[in-house]
């Protein structure tokens, strides 16, 4: 796949404000209730280390789901995809999954995978460059979503 440029920082950074909004919601629902429902029948709280395990498969799941899919719901919002950057096509699970660890990293060491994009000259991030990842405008993207409809006056069934 030839390089393309990243979306902005300013809009991928935006997209990461949006994205931790989201995530707000979506470990309310899938951990915080879970547990205090929990600990509210046991009348004892889970182990703390069940709550970290939970939290941490929460985020992976959706993560690793949606990059695997080409976008999280931020990166929709946002106008950008992921992509694979040696075939351009959908990014593995196992891909995904090394994007993840590596992304956690990056972000533990004060953002410094982050700042990277500032000196990259696709200004792609730095745990994407390591997983052989790539974010790109929608508009970039292939094949389209338009690609995949089927002709006006067909059905998919027939």
């Amino acid at each position: 796949m030839t390089e393309r440029l990243a979306p902005g920082l300013p809009r991928r950074l935006a997209s990461m404000v949006y994205e931790l909004l989201l995530l707000l919601a979506v470990v309310a629902a899938l951990v915080l209730l879970p547990h205090t429902l929990y600990a509210m029948h046991a009348q004892t709280a889970a182990p703390t280390w069940l709550l970290q395990a939970h939290l941490t498969a929460v985020l992976a799941g959706y993560f690793i789901g949606f990059w695997h899919l080409g976008q999280t719901l931020a990166m929709k919002t946002w106008k950008f995809c992921l992509r694979d950057a040696s075939t351009g096509g959908r990014v593995s699970m196992a891909r995904a999954a090394l994007r993840h660890l590596l992304a956690w990293l990056s972000l533990g060491l004060a953002g410094l995978g982050v700042l990277w994009a500032l000196f990259d000259r696709h200004g792609q991030f730095l745990h994407d460059r390591l997983a052989g990842t790539c974010l790109i405008p929608v508009s970039d993207a292939l094949p389209t979503t338009a690609s995949r409809r089927p002709p006006a006056g067909t059905s998919r069934l027939a």
